[in-house]
């Protein structure tokens, strides 16, 4: 695994380098016109980042081997073209021939990630929540604004016609003074439990890279893809 702790993630930002000649080739050669996309974290919801972005989409990025594979053959069967891999988002960030990236990996590397983009040149479409705290939020809007970069955050329910019409009219005042309002989910999860020790991380995964800024704990749920919730994120 490479050596990945909070130090050497920030540094990456000051090292990222102007892509290769090969890289410069791929643009004309792979006939993708307009904004030329990858995304990060092909997992869960990244599936419908690489749907969302399919025409425009020329790479993804997992940490997890066994994931990006999956995905890479699946996005070929389905669309006859091969996509670009990449294990460690960061030789991603040093390719000049892509554009924008789509950030769909666990909350707690959502801030760093897109802040790198954006260093590194590239639009950025994050999942929400873009941060875990209001300081991470303020230094990805300070990024965004130095960089003078386009950063839209995957609140996509807010871009629905149906959705704004409601704000609409509930603005209008046909419906009165809303006095409160009450929102329920009704979602199943399966039963989630710690367990009393630990268990290996799945050869796959490059934990390091997982982990990120997070402190490199061990794992103590069977789930990583998924019950990463309670330990790496707000419960």
């Amino acid at each position: 695994m490479s050596k990945f702790t909070r130090r050497s993630f920030i540094q990456t930002a000051g090292a990222l380098t102007v892509g290769s000649l090969a890289s410069r080739a791929s643009r004309a050669a792979d006939g993708i016109s307009g904004i030329r996309v990858a995304v990060v974290g092909v997992n869960g919801r990244g599936r419908s980042h690489i749907g969302g972005f399919r025409k425009q989409l020329v790479a993804i990025c997992d940490c997890d081997e066994q994931v990006l594979e999956r995905e890479a053959s699946s996005f070929e069967k389905n669309n006859g073209r091969k996509l670009e891999k990449f294990k460690d988002f960061r030789r991603l960030l040093e390719r000049d021939d892509i554009d924008a990236i789509s950030v769909a990996t666990p909350n707690h590397t959502h801030s760093l990630i897109s802040i790198l983009a954006i260093q590194a040149g590239k639009d950025v479409y994050c999942e929400k929540p873009v941060s875990q705290t209001l300081w991470e939020g303020r230094q990805l809007a300070n990024a965004a604004k130095r960089y003078d970069r386009v950063v839209q955050c995957g609140t996509q329910s807010r871009s629905h016609k149906a959705v704004q019409e409601a704000v609409k009219y509930v603005r209008s005042g046909e419906l009165g003074r809303i006095q409160y309002v009450i929102g329920t989910c009704y979602k199943p999860r399966r039963p989630i439990g710690k367990l009393d020790h630990p268990l290996a991380v799945p050869e796959s995964v490059d934990y390091d890279l997982w982990c990120g800024p997070a402190k490199k704990a061990e794992l103590y749920r069977n789930r990583l893809h998924y019950d990463w919730h309670w330990d790496f994120n707000t419960g």
